[in-house]
């Protein structure tokens, strides 16, 4: 999926992925995680999510990464702040207080760049990406991380009855992205109430993935 597919969505305001509120399964199981207040927290494919002030109001500092720049203006105006905004590598990096996103393609995120992370909630990036390309994102994204524990929401529907993103991921796809990495816990699956986009039936699953 290219990058433009993601700029026309947020230009064309085509971003029903975007939720009014924080993410319920975010909220009930977050304190899984077990972090102390003042943990860094990356969000991959962040979006301008509620998600983001939620964690800010739980005491954690936020890093993340995004493609889309309009998504991110929006994003530090809805939070009332004035980021500094510095570039590295054809990323653009806008900074606050416990605040800090990566504007650009996530593939162009080092480990450097991003510094320490205490856990990574990927609620909306591997389900957003190609099958192609989901591999290569879950390697970079440990990668980058130093395997920091994860909080994996996902989908799970039948793929030939609505077209993705987000895309279907069944347990054996996490599992070949992430058990020779992680040690695997299922927290949750409940059905997406009205089915995916109103068109077929869906599940959407709660992963922790700690270090083995």
């Amino acid at each position: 999926m290219e990058p433009q597919f993601w700029h026309d969505r947020w230009a064309n305001n085509e971003i029903g992925f975007h939720k009014s509120e924080a993410n319920p399964l975010l909220v009930k199981y977050f304190n899984e995680l077990a972090l102390a207040k003042g943990s860094r927290i990356f969000v991959p494919l962040c979006g301008k999510t509620l998600d983001i002030p939620w964690l800010l109001s739980e005491g954690c500092r936020v890093a993340g990464a995004e493609l889309s720049l309009m998504a991110i203006e929006q994003l530090f105006a809805e939070l009332g702040v004035k980021p500094t905004i510095t570039s590295n590598g054809g990323i653009d990096r806008y900074q606050a207080n416990d605040i800090d996103i990566f504007v650009g393609d996530i593939f162009d995120v080092t480990k450097t760049m991003l510094g320490p992370v205490d856990a990574i909630y990927d609620r909306a990036a591997l389900v957003a990406l190609p099958e192609t390309t989901r591999s290569r994102y879950t390697a970079h994204l440990t990668a980058i991380t130093d395997h920091a524990p994860q909080l994996l929401i996902c989908y799970e529907y039948d793929q030939r009855a609505a077209e993705g993103p987000p895309f279907s991921i069944s347990h054996e796809e996490v599992r070949r992205h992430y058990a020779h990495r992680y040690q695997l816990r299922l927290l949750t699956s409940a059905d997406v109430p009205g089915g995916l986009k109103g068109k077929c039936a869906a599940t959407e699953h709660v992963w922790l993935l700690r270090k083995d």
